[in-house]
């Protein structure tokens, strides 16, 4: 009787949460195999941002193996070790610092050296995490699970197309294992903070940005400080740009963010007011954290110890990303979450607590010489 050959690699289809199952894979250390990576696109395999991230994780790990295939569509990854150190990466136009940043954050406290990162190229765009919504909005999330020695930079901002943004990512805390989280609450808003920027572009557009999203929350019931932050000279990078984050913060210490930048022909008041009622949602439609924050956590359940974590998500955060993510996580580390309906008599009850047992990981790479 014949038995089908195991696969030596955990096995994966499309470029859907493509970073995160090279970082999973490399938190596991287990090799994985992508395959049928825009496959059936006019212009198929892995993009330019991807090989960039691929040759990023190379520099920050020893012994990582990559091999692509010649039409890009197959991606075989062997992980290595996280060393850390220092580095300096030039990020492609097609995509913002905070793509290569926040993959980062999942690996940085699990490292043998103390990571410090340059990172060049533009510092904002409409699809992925800009600097200050990593800044006030993931690095938080790291502190809550034990990182608290951590920061990101601004030394250049540097707006689309062009760019010219430089960053320097430091993480100085180094952890066996995340701390366990019991967060069964929705925590109430303390205050809402932000900054407007613009790089070389009047000022008078960051304070019409300001005047339009203090207009949405000026009914707020608590303290608004949205900052001016004007960028000029050589390190306001190569490109007229502007935009505004909007951090609204806890007494516990989680945040939700929202962010946006101007296109040109854009109205500042308006993309004022856009963020502002974004932020509001975002508000509204989240449990203890926001959905761009959840896999950050999620995944520092998975990796704690052997202890049970309950994190309160809304049933608006249960979304298709969600349920890839639970998968990917199931997959590689065979661990599994529990979602249970929260039933404490307000508004909130068709909220879910989730409930995972970490696997017990710990950091070897510190004990390695």
């Amino acid at each position: 009787m014949s038995t089908a050959k195991k696969s030596p690699y955990v096995l994966f289809q499309g470029s859907q949460n493509f970073r995160l199952r090279i970082v999973l894979a490399t938190l596991s250390g287990k090799p994985i195999k992508i395959e049928k990576i825009r496959s059936a696109d006019l212009n198929p395999g892995l993009k330019d941002y991807e090989i960039s991230f691929l040759r990023l994780m190379e520099a920050v790990t020893n012994g990582a193996q990559i091999e692509i295939s010649y039409t890009g569509t197959t991606v075989i990854y062997r992980p290595g070790i996280i060393i850390g150190g220092s580095h300096t990466h030039n990020c492609p136009p097609s995509k913002p610092v905070g793509y290569f940043v926040e993959p980062l954050l999942y690996l940085a406290p699990f490292s043998k050296k103390k990571f410090s990162i340059i990172l060049r190229g533009i510092t904002a765009s409409h699809n992925d995490a800009g600097i200050e919504a990593i800044k006030w909005g993931l690095l938080p999330i790291l502190e809550k699970f034990g990182v608290r020695e951590c920061a990101l930079h601004t030394l250049k901002r540097g707006s689309p197309p062009l760019g010219g943004g430089e960053v320097h990512l430091v993480v100085d805390t180094l952890i066996s294992q995340p701390l366990t989280i019991h967060e069964l609450e929705r925590p109430h808003i303390s205050a809402i903070k932000g900054v407007a920027y613009s790089t070389r572009v009047s000022p008078s557009l960051v304070n019409r940005m300001i005047d339009g999203a203090k207009k949405v929350l000026k009914g707020a019931s608590c303290e608004v400080n949205i900052t001016a932050d004007v960028w000029r000279g050589e390190n306001s990078g190569k490109s007229p740009g502007w935009g505004v984050t909007l951090i609204g913060e806890t007494k516990k210490g989680w945040c939700y963010f929202a962010e946006e930048i101007g296109d040109p022909g854009a109205i500042p008041e308006e993309v004022g007011e856009t963020v502002a009622y974004h932020l509001l949602e975002e508000i509204s439609q989240s449990g203890a954290i926001g959905r761009t924050q959840l896999p950050l956590a999620i995944t520092f359940m998975v990796i704690g110890k052997e202890d049970i974590g309950r994190l309160r998500i809304s049933r608006d955060e249960v979304d298709e990303r969600f349920v890839v993510l639970l998968r990917d996580i199931k997959k590689i580390f065979g661990t599994e979450a529990y979602l249970k309906e929260v039933d404490d008599g307000n508004s909130h009850d068709d909220d879910f607590i989730v409930t995972i047992k970490g696997n017990g990981f710990t950091n070897a790479n510190k004990k390695i010489a």
